[in-house]
């Protein structure tokens, strides 16, 4: 959900008397992880109120379901609602500092490999937030092949190097049905970048294996053997090419998800992918941080995390999602930002027609 979309739903209608102290409330759990009593609320609150008073509102709270009690004689802690209501009505957004800023900018701001970049942004996202960063690979059909050619190696071997995007090298050894020279296997390049330069590697695949499929009659030797090993250069290898995740074990350093049972669903659920796979597309295709918290999530697996993601575009075009993973209890007003300053520059940089700003 978007903040403003959240902020548009209907929210209890709470006095300012209620709204501070459930505010006083998820701060003070965000920091300890304790649940709060009353009386250690008198003392946070700038309001003046007595633990009794406390008491009667933290139990309207608890009426509305945006807080809970663990324990029967504990303190208070948020349910999901209780941390909605606080992220699209009473956070406060701290920019981030200098040193943060300073280290995005020097890691993502180079023109390096594109995969590389997406290892880097998520490696950062979990380093500096010591959660879960996670990363999604560009989308294939905004993937564009600009240039390829092949090499010849020992055993029927072919080094297979192709451009996209104008600026990405990749490298590739596939095994070729027959020896083929030098001269023929330039001449497949050169065929292959006459039909296929400038479209989309889902394209350029989904050709190749019309074309071998339908047009095999009409070929000669040389242009079937070019299609073949396009196919074996441009095979698809999605199962691979979900996400780059980095810093799941950060998660185990949280009381409220480390439990070996909870932790192995967690990291059950990352393996599988299919569940964060579904969230992260969602995110695709809404505008700006996207947050699930708890059970919005839909999947039981996430109900005591949240998930706060941010889109990132080249050319214009939204081209993948990023974000953080960690237990409800996270500092959204550092969360927040940090995601969305990672993915605009994360974007920036793989921009070829942009410098990172």
């Amino acid at each position: 959900m978007t903040l403003e979309a959240c902020v548009a739903n209907n929210t209890p209608d709470l006095n300012d008397r209620s709204l501070q102290l459930l505010k006083t409330l998820v701060e003070r759990y965000i920091s300890d992880g304790q649940p709060v009593g009353s009386r250690l609320l008198s003392k946070d609150s700038t309001l003046n109120l007595s633990p009794a008073t406390i008491r009667n509102v933290m139990a309207d709270l608890e009426d509305l379901g945006l807080v809970h009690s663990p324990h029967t004689s504990a303190g208070r802690i948020p349910t999901s609602s209780g941390y909605r209501l606080f992220v699209d009505s009473l956070l406060t957004i701290k920019p981030l500092d200098n040193q943060e800023l300073s280290r995005l900018h020097q890691n993502l701001s180079t023109k390096d490999n594109d995969n590389q970049m997406i290892g880097v942004a998520s490696r950062l996202l979990a380093e500096i937030t010591q959660m879960a960063g996670i990363v999604t690979i560009p989308k294939r059909e905004l993937t564009c092949l600009r240039h390829i050619e092949f090499l010849p190696l020992s055993h029927q071997r072919v080094l297979v190097i192709f451009v996209t995007n104008e600026q990405e090298v990749h490298n590739k050894v596939i095994y070729s049905e027959k020896n083929l020279s030098a001269s023929e296997l330039q001449q497949a390049g050169a065929y292959l970048n006459s039909i296929y330069c400038g479209q989309s590697l889902d394209a350029v695949r989904s050709a190749v294996l019309k074309d071998l499929q339908e047009d095999q009659v009409r070929m000669n030797q040389a242009m079937l053997d070019a299609i073949k090993m396009a196919q074996l250069a441009f095979e698809s290898n999605d199962n691979k090419d979900d996400y780059v995740l980095t810093g799941e074990t950060n998660l185990m350093g949280f009381s409220e998800l480390s439990s070996r049972n909870h932790l192995k669903q967690i990291f059950d659920a990352f393996t599988q992918k299919q569940d964060i796979i579904h969230l992260l597309d969602q995110s695709m295709k809404a505008d700006g941080v996207q947050i699930f918290i708890g059970e919005e999530s839909g999947y039981q697996v996430f109900e005591q995390c949240s998930l706060v993601t941010s889109s990132y575009s080249v050319n214009n075009e939204v081209v993948g999602v990023l974000g953080v993973i960690g237990p409800t209890r996270m500092a959204y007003e550092k969360i927040i930002p940090f995601v969305d300053v990672t993915a605009k520059l994360l974007g920036a940089a793989l921009n070829p027609k942009t410098t990172t700003p």
